[in-house]
């Protein structure tokens, strides 16, 4: 009978898992102290600085669960994987970028990239790690790594600008992806959902739909109390997430199991990105099976 503890390789799979996700936190958090350098040195519009700021977290929280319905298709190690090869790439992009939009355009891959890191690291996890105790012990590793980000980016970003120029803080990404790309075939399984859903489109533009003018709103909550932009947003999101709820409920083979937000370890660990986010700008300020 085949055991279900975790074996060393298991272990270090985890470490492997764990800085993707720590940066893919981090990255939320790194241009905090950068902005104000790049933005100079790009002559950005202060429209421009926003989206470079929050496009990130934007479509990082917008694509989460579409990249996790993809990685049970076709294979959350290949997700993940591509994944870090396109953030690895980004972050070169974002790094030497001579432009407001290249640089917008480079953090919205980051964000996409993101998406697709953290529902397979989660995902692969929870097939890693079979024994409740030992899977517990996983996940709050994770979960500590996405909460870190919080503290850790502008840390990071701070140590980077005191002795690199701007662009060096999109370049911690690079090696951590690099040894993601090098180990992961090695140390990770490939696994898929044997019933695995389509992915359906409809449903993918309706969770944007409704997820990215929630976010925004708590972007801007951060910034100000109340506004009447942010305030109609939020209520376009929640009536599109209430049509998007409704379309997955009728939908045989729905994007979203709505069964999962039972599972607490679920809602705890989606929670995270968007949750510390906003917290953390609120109090700076004058995005598992």
């Amino acid at each position: 009978m085949e055991s279900n503890t975790a074996t060393r390789r298991e272990w270090a799979g985890l470490a492997v898992l764990a800085l993707p996700t720590l940066l893919v936190s981090v990255d939320v958090f790194v241009l905090l102290l950068a902005l104000p350098r790049l933005s100079q040195d790009l002559h950005a519009s202060s429209i421009q600085q926003l989206w470079i700021s929050d496009i990130y977290g934007f479509l990082l929280a917008g694509f989460l669960v579409t990249m996790g319905t993809l990685g049970d298709r076709i294979g959350r190690r290949r997700v993940l994987l591509a994944g870090a090869s396109a953030f690895g790439a980004a972050s070169v992009l974002a790094a030497y970028a001579s432009s407001p939009a290249t640089l917008i355009a480079a953090r919205a891959t980051l964000g996409v990239a993101g998406a697709a890191l953290s529902p397979s690291t989660l995902a692969l996890i929870g097939t890693m790690f079979r024994q409740p105790r030992q899977r517990a012990t996983a996940i709050g590793v994770w979960m500590a790594c996405f909460m870190s980000g919080a503290a850790i980016g502008p840390l990071a970003g701070g140590v980077m600008l005191a002795h690199f120029w701007w662009g060096s803080v999109f370049l911690l990404a690079v090696p951590t992806m690099a040894l993601l790309l090098i180990l992961g075939p090695v140390l990770l399984p490939e696994h898929r959902d044997a019933g695995a859903r389509r992915l359906d489109l409809g449903s993918v533009a309706l969770s944007l739909a409704a997820i990215l003018p929630v976010v925004y709103e708590l972007t801007e909550l951060a910034r100000a109390w109340w506004r009447p932009l942010p305030a109609l947003a939020l209520a376009v999101g929640i009536v599109l997430g209430v049509v998007f709820v409704r379309r997955q409920r009728s939908l045989p083979e729905p994007l979203l199991d709505l069964r999962l937000l039972r599972n607490r370890s679920f809602t705890a660990a989606t929670g995270i990105p968007t949750g510390s986010r906003w917290g953390y700008r609120r109090a700076a300020s004058p995005g598992a099976r």
